[in-house]
Formats: C-alpha cells, sequence, structure tokens
C-alpha cells in the first residue's frame, strides 16, 4: 500500500505543471550518492537519475552550482534526505520547490524516532539527520522514495512497490547481519569515535557508545576540552582504536591520538569509515548496503 507522506512537497501543484511524456523516463535529481543508490534500486528502468554529490562529498558544506540549478529546475521530480542534511543548499532546494516536485525523504521518519540535534546546533537542526545508519530508518526513507516515484509516475507504481519489497528485503537481512557481526566486540570496546557526530543513530541501533569530537555538522569545530574528554574516555575504557571518516578531515582524530599517547595509552587509527558519502560508483562500497557493510568489516576489526 503507498502512504503519501507530508514530505512530498507538490501536493497543491497545478496538475498542467506536472504534465510529462509517461513513455520517458523520470528525470531525477538526488543529492547524496547513497541517496541516489536507493532511488536507482527503487526506480530500475523507469528513472534516470543525476546525483549532485559523488563520493567524499560533504552534504553538510556542499553549495549548488550554477549548473546544478540548471539541473534542479529542469527535474521531474528532486529527492534530497532532508532534516538540514544539505545545510549550505537547502535555501536552493526551497527556492526550487516553487516550481518542481521537491521531496525531502527523510522527513518521513516519524518525530519520535528521530534524535534531537545536539545543544549549540544550527537554529534549522532540529534532529540530526544522519538516519541512514539505522537500517530500519532508512526503509522508512526508502518507502518515501517509492511513493514519491509513483505519485510522479502512476503508471508503474505498481513495479515501484515490488522493487521497493525486493530491496526492503536486502535491507532486513544486512540489518541482521550488522546486528550479528557487532556482537563479536567485547562490550568494554564498543565505543565509536570519530572526528563527526554522524554516528548516533548507528550507535543507538547497534548498540555502540558513539563519540564524536565535533558536532552533527562537519561545520562545527571541536575545542581542547572536546578532545580532552573523548581521550579521557577512550584511556579509561581501553578502546584500541579511532577512525577516520572519508568526507571529514582527520585533523581532530590526530589530535585525540595524541592526546591519548600523552596519558600512556596506545591508541591507533583503525580504519575510514564511510559516513556522509558511499564510496566510488561500481565499487562494493558505493551503493548503500555495500558502505554499511565496509564500516562493520573495518570496526570489528579494529575493536575486537
Amino acid at each position: 500500500m503507498l502512504l503519501l507522506g507530508s514530505s512530498i512537497a507538490w501536493a497543491v501543484w497545478p496538475r498542467t505543471q506536472l504534465s510529462r511524456d509517461s513513455s520517458a523516463p523520470l528525470e531525477i535529481v538526488t543529492t547524496t550518492n547513497f541517496l541516489t543508490d536507493a532511488v536507482r534500486r527503487v526506480g530500475g528502468k523507469h528513472v534516470r537519475v543525476t546525483g549532485l554529490m559523488g563520493p567524499g562529498v560533504d552534504p553538510h558544506l556542499y553549495k549548488a552550482t550554477a549548473s546544478d540549478v540548471d539541473r534542479l529546475r529542469e527535474a521531474d521530480l528532486v529527492i534530497a534526505v532532508g532534516l538540514y542534511l544539505e545545510g549550505n543548499m537547502q535555501h536552493v532546494l526551497d527556492d526550487v520547490a516553487g516550481s518542481r516536485p521537491v521531496v525531502q525523504a527523510g522527513e518521513r521518519i516519524p518525530a519520535e524516532k528521530l534524535l534531537a540535534a545536539p545543544q549549540g546546533a544550527a537554529p534549522r537542526e532540529e534532529h540530526d539527520p544522519h538516519v541512514w545508519f539505522d537500517v530500519r530508518l532508512w526503509k522508512i526513507v526508502v518507502d518515501s522514495v517509492r511513493d514519491s516515484l509513483a505519485k510522479r509516475d502512476p503508471e508503474h507504481a505498481a513495479d515501484y512497490q515490488r522493487r521497493a519489497e525486493r530491496y526492503h528485503g536486502e535491507l532486513n537481512r544486512l540489518d541482521g547481519e550488522i546486528r550479528q557481526r557487532l556482537a563479536r566486540i567485547p562490550p568494554q570496546r564498543r565505543v565509536l569515535v570519530t572526528s563527526h557526530d554522524a554516528f548516533r543513530y548507528f550507535g543507538r541501533a547497534y548498540g555502540l557508545d558513539v563519540l564524536g569530537i565535533q558536532g552533527i555538522s562537519t561545520g562545527d569545530e571541536a575545542t581542547t576540552a572536546d578532545v580532552e574528554r573523548v581521550a579521557s574516555t577512550v584511556a579509561r575504557r581501553g578502546v584500541p582504536a579511532v577512525f577516520v571518516e572519508s568526507s571529514v578531515s582527520r585533523q581532530t582524530l590526530e589530535a585525540v591520538l595524541a592526546a591519548s599517547r600523552a596519558r600512556g595509552h596506545a591508541l591507533r587509527i583503525g580504519g575510514e569509515l564511510y559516513s556522509d558519502s558511499a564510496g566510488a560508483p561500481g565499487s562494493p562500497e558505493g551503493s548503500y548496503v555495500g558502505m554499511l557493510r565496509a564500516n562493520v568489516d573495518r570496526l570489528v576489526a579494529g575493536l575486537s
């Protein structure tokens, strides 16, 4: 059953503005590359997807170029994660929503399932936007994608439904796999330290304590007190490794390494995690499922 949520922004559009050639694929523009992957998985041959953000791109800081704005204005449908993840281009998305259908798919998630943004976040950052790190929440985003495609292209609604159901099955298996594999990490070492606070949903879903040196946005700056707080915790709990992120500078982590060593605690970098971006197209890590599997591989190896 299709449930059309309030995240769909064109409910009051004049019907003439939504007219299109139903034999042609929908032209979809997305923001992050793991969202691009989800839209392709659900849309199949009925969509042609252009993702604005490639591997290693930070969605918090990304600014839309003139060519991006042109693509957005020409799209049949624009899909973003929302929840102010794409903070530096939110004004562009708001502007485009006056003339094109814009969906902020993360806003389908019920508020009671979202984590509040920490104190000091930007005024529009009501909630932590990193919802993709809880596979169960990402399934809700997939549902929003499915319903958005079906509303824009009702002729193929049954196909979108079937493909979304198939993808849900894969996500259910992934969720179980993550739980099983992370259970190998000793309880005392179940601490995930990264540069910015992107993994709180992951920690809540899969039983890890999460310490981000910066806030939920990579635009936040870490203080000396932040570094000392994290170094003290990892030394006290005997955590062997911290993790860099694919889209974030490792500078603050280097400061934690130095502060930990000053306490006599041997700490190392356990590898690179995918946080706000998936890997290169065509690589195993270039998909949502692949990026989470790669992260779990590195966490188990680094913390066990």
